[in-house]
């Protein structure tokens, strides 16, 4: 499971990923102490990417919708722990909507992306999951002094700040197998030409996962347990980060804003790096309810 605790082991992998010292963080350390032992050495091939997907959505994206839409869902994403305390959704014919209120604006910036051409330049431009990227990708984040602050006003404390970075870094096995449509085999056994762009199965199967968490908790109520809402909770938290920060890059390019190229590439990544880790998570902790989780029945 992927939760948002730094254990020993996890923070040794990220500081070996980063090229830090053990001995310069601490056990649980910040993404203030990692910022202040971190290199700064910027990769020329993220400079490079980022340039290119700047290039190829110049004036293609609606920087005032994408604004707007950014702030609304942000709002609702800090309301993320009210829907938590609300546990099941009420409701008798139907589950009243909590977890699709969160993610309602999200789908016009998803939509707004998609008419844009948006997937496709990252699927043209970005690489498929390899260590090393992913480990530029960890530097780069990092080094973003505004990721912090805009995980703080999504609800983040340290500790849960660390742990996506730690999702980004520490999942390298899992994140290989989700490669960019264009090299999925051709004779596999599904037909390839329908299966969408890496960047929008992250971004968009994160929002369907979330979207469809009212229904699913409603219908299953009697198995349901509180640590499966709390474990629910994290993943989708996690994820709605993910997808906001695929968001905040988007807008930096329509806005020309302060990230750096190489920052934008390593926004894009590793936004879409969280959503995707998480959404394996949400699976086994909130959707597969197997008989050792459940809440046990009445008549046991």
């Amino acid at each position: 499971m992927t939760r948002q605790q730094i254990t020993i082991d996890g923070r040794d992998e990220l500081t070996d990923a980063l090229g830090i010292s053990r001995s310069d963080v601490g056990e649980r350390p910040t993404l203030s102490e990692l910022r202040q032992t971190v290199e700064t050495e910027t990769d020329p091939e993220f400079a490079s990417m980022g340039e290119a997907i700047r290039d190829d959505m110049a004036g293609a994206l609606d920087a005032d919708l994408l604004a707007s839409e950014l702030a609304a869902f942000e709002e609702q994403i800090a309301r993320l722990s009210e829907v938590r305390d609300a546990g099941i959704p009420e409701g008798t014919e139907e589950p009243e909507a909590l977890y699709r209120k969160i993610v309602q604006p999200s789908w016009r910036l998803y939509d707004h992306l998609v008419e844009a051409g948006f997937f496709e330049s990252l699927e043209e431009r970005l690489p498929r999951f390899t260590p090393e990227h992913i480990e530029q990708t960890a530097h780069e984040l990092v080094r973003l002094d505004a990721l912090s602050e805009e995980l703080d006003g999504l609800g983040f404390d340290e500790r849960e700040k660390t742990v996506l970075v730690m999702n980004v870094v520490n999942n390298n096995t899992r994140l290989a197998r989700w490669v960019p449509t264009k090299e999925i085999p051709s004779d596999v056994e599904f037909d390839v030409e329908h299966v969408p762009p890496l960047h929008k199965r992250a971004m968009g199967g994160a929002l369907l996962w979330v979207n469809s968490m009212d229904v699913h908790l409603w219908q299953k109520e009697v198995l349901v347990t509180e640590e499966i809402l709390d474990d629910g909770y994290w993943d989708v938290k996690a994820m709605l980060a993910g997808v906001d920060l695929i968001a905040r890059a988007a807008l930096d390019i329509a806005e020309n804003g302060a990230m750096s190229d190489s920052q934008l590439v390593a926004a894009l990544t590793g936004g879409a790096a969280i959503a995707i880790v998480n959404q394996e998570e949400i699976c086994k902790d909130v959707y597969w309810i197997t008989e050792e989780k459940r809440n046990p029945s009445p008549a046991r």
